[in-house]
Parts: structure tokens; C-alpha cells; sequence
């Protein structure tokens, strides 16, 4: 397949399957991609690492591109092919969403503490401060689970739905957070937060504000955060080196694997699995690191797994609004 019918097909998927009941404005920009090839053509030149629609799509939109007509980014594009191209070039896909945190907090709820966590694709850290923020977890009856920090209520409360089980009571205890980017984000900064908030898909409700408060709380106690590639050999450990030695080293890639070229992956969840637990979300189909056997077409669809050292514990939405709870009670320790 060229690259031209990659960007075609790719963008067909997007505007068929995931941007709708998301963001209508990027939908039809995506359908534009695929009937377009003057425009499938501009994108066919950024690499294929760069050039997935949520990252250009925001790039277009920091760059000025109109959003209405919706349809009128269609001549932008080939308008501003050179610019768009370097600064897709430029810029990766950094969606630091704190939501996930309500996914990622009842696999933590089965590991003895104190934690270090150590973070893959960390961008700015927000996911590394699982025990700062509120959570609400709504079951089907009607219920809400609340959860708080020690010292009380968050600015920051994730609102998630709850199926199935029991979810957690408490958040848990952190004594150190690390993570590793290729262009690691500084929340205190501005133009790193105008970045983040960018990444927002239009029509999505509530994210820019949860986002900005969660990045508060960062830049008044910011993570260790490292520049480098942890599918590299031997970086991952190195920073992994650096945790407390008394406390569980927990390594997470919340949705970051589908970033990371497919002849990587392994070796990256085998470096995450050697030095500590690890705790991913991603697509079913994503990789062979499950040591749970997922029956695909049984999945809910577009819903992701979250499992710890492999094993599948829920069904959750990609960005943490959902957990389905299908794993029974029980603690991990080493």
C-alpha cells in the first residue's frame, strides 16, 4: 500500500469510527482526507509516526487553520502544505489525559505499597498523580462511590461510570513518580499547557478545565520527568534504577503503545514487566503482551483493556469515562 492510500484509508477509519459522537469538526475534516487526495497527498509527506489525525488536526488548529465551514480546511491544507508538514514533523501526540487515572486506580488498588511510579510517554506527568485527585465512580443503580485524597477533596474530580465488581476505596499511596517522553511537557510552562489543551478534540466537554487543574498540581510539585526513548535498550532500567528501593515500582503506558512502532513493542513490555509491575491500557488487537486470552469480537467495541503484568482486569474507555470490572478480588505483591 503507497502512502498516499495509508493516509486515505486511515483517515476513511477515523471519520467512520471514531470521531463520531466525539468531535463532528473532525470528522468531516477526516472525511475530507479521504476524498481529497490533494489534501491525502500533503499528508502522505509527514511521516507515518506523525501524521495520525488527532496530532494534525491540532496542529492545524494551532496554526490558524478556520473551523468554519467545517469544509473549508480542505483548502487550507494544500495552502499551507510546507508549514503544516515541518510542524507535524515537529510535534507528537501528547494527550495527557488525567481521566485515565480513573482506569488506571483499581489496578493499583492490587498492589502492596508504598508506590514509585514510573511513567512511559509521560508528557507533562498528569497521569502521575493518581493520589491527588478526587474520584466518582457511578454505578448503573444510581450509586457513586466517592474517593478522596487524605487531605480532602481534589480540584480535580474524575467522574467515571462503573459496571460490574466493586470499584476501589481509596487511592493509593505514592512516594515517588518518574516518567520518560521524547519531548517531555513542563506544566508551569505556558506554552507546553496551550499545547496540551490544543490536543482536545473539539466538542469534548470539560477537558480543557480538567486538564488545567490537573496541571496545576503538577507544576506545584512537578514530577522527575527524562528526555529519551524508553524502547531503547537499557533506558527504561536505568531510570527504574533510580525508585526507592522500598517501595513497588509500578511502570504504566497508559495508551501510549500504539505510539510506539510495532517491531518495539515487545521489547519495551519486556523491560516494563522486567523491573517492576506494569499497567497498560491499550486496544485489544494492540500487542501480545496479555497473558489473559480477549475474545475480540466479544469486546465491547472501541473500549480498551487495562490489565497489570498482562493479566486483563476491566474494560474501560480509552480516556478512563467507563470501567467494566471483570477480574475477581484479590492482592499482588512481590
Amino acid at each position: 500500500m503507497s502512502d498516499l492510500d495509508d493516509v486515505s484509508a486511515r483517515y476513511d477509519r477515523f471519520a467512520r469510527e471514531e470521531a463520531p459522537g466525539r468531535s463532528a469538526l473532525y470528522a468531516i475534516w477526516a472525511a475530507t482526507v479521504s476524498a481529497d487526495t490533494a489534501v491525502a497527498g500533503v499528508l502522505a509527506r509527514i511521516p507515518d509516526t506523525h501524521r495520525q489525525p488527532p496530532l494534525v488536526f491540532a496542529v492545524s488548529r494551532m496554526l490558524g487553520a478556520p473551523e468554519e465551514p467545517a469544509d473549508a480546511w480542505g483548502a487550507w491544507v494544500p495552502a499551507n502544505a510546507d508549514l503544516l508538514v515541518a510542524e507535524c514533523r515537529a510535534r507528537s501526540i501528547q494527550t495527557n489525559e488525567p481521566l485515565r487515572c480513573a482506569a488506571l486506580l483499581p489496578a493499583l488498588a492490587l498492589l502492596h505499597g508504598p508506590l514509585a511510579l514510573l511513567e512511559v510517554g509521560a508528557s507533562a506527568g498528569l497521569c502521575l498523580y493518581p493520589d491527588r485527585y478526587s474520584y466518582r465512580y457511578r454505578s448503573p443503580d444510581g450509586a457513586v462511590a466517592t474517593i478522596d485524597p487524605p487531605a480532602g477533596p481534589s480540584a480535580v474530580v474524575l467522574d467515571s461510570a462503573w459496571s460490574a465488581g466493586a470499584p476501589p476505596t481509596r487511592v493509593p499511596e505514592i512516594v515517588w513518580r518518574s516518567g520518560i517522553d521524547l519531548a517531555p511537557l513542563d506544566a508551569a510552562d505556558p506554552e507546553d499547557r496551550a499545547w496540551l489543551t490544543g490536543l482536545i478534540w473539539p466538542g469534548e466537554d470539560g477537558r480543557r478545565e480538567r486538564i488545567a487543574a490537573a496541571a496545576d498540581i503538577a507544576a506545584a510539585d512537578p514530577p522527575r520527568l527524562v528526555r529519551g526513548d524508553a524502547t531503547e535498550p537499557g533506558v527504561l532500567t536505568a531510570l527504574a534504577a533510580s525508585a526507592p528501593a522500598d517501595a513497588t515500582l509500578v511502570v504504566t503506558t497508559p495508551g501510549v503503545l500504539a505510539h510506539v512502532p510495532r517491531r518495539r513493542r515487545r521489547a519495551l513490555i519486556g523491560a516494563a514487566r522486567e523491573v517492576g509491575h506494569w499497567i497498560t491500557l491499550d486496544a485489544p488487537g494492540l500487542h501480545d503482551g496479555w497473558t489473559t486470552v480477549i475474545d475480540e469480537d466479544s469486546w465491547p467495541r472501541a473500549a480498551f483493556a487495562l490489565a497489570l503484568d498482562g493479566e486483563v482486569l476491566a474494560a474501560v474507555d480509552p480516556l478512563g469515562a467507563s470501567v467494566e470490572w471483570r477480574h475477581g478480588s484479590g492482592t499482588h505483591g512481590r
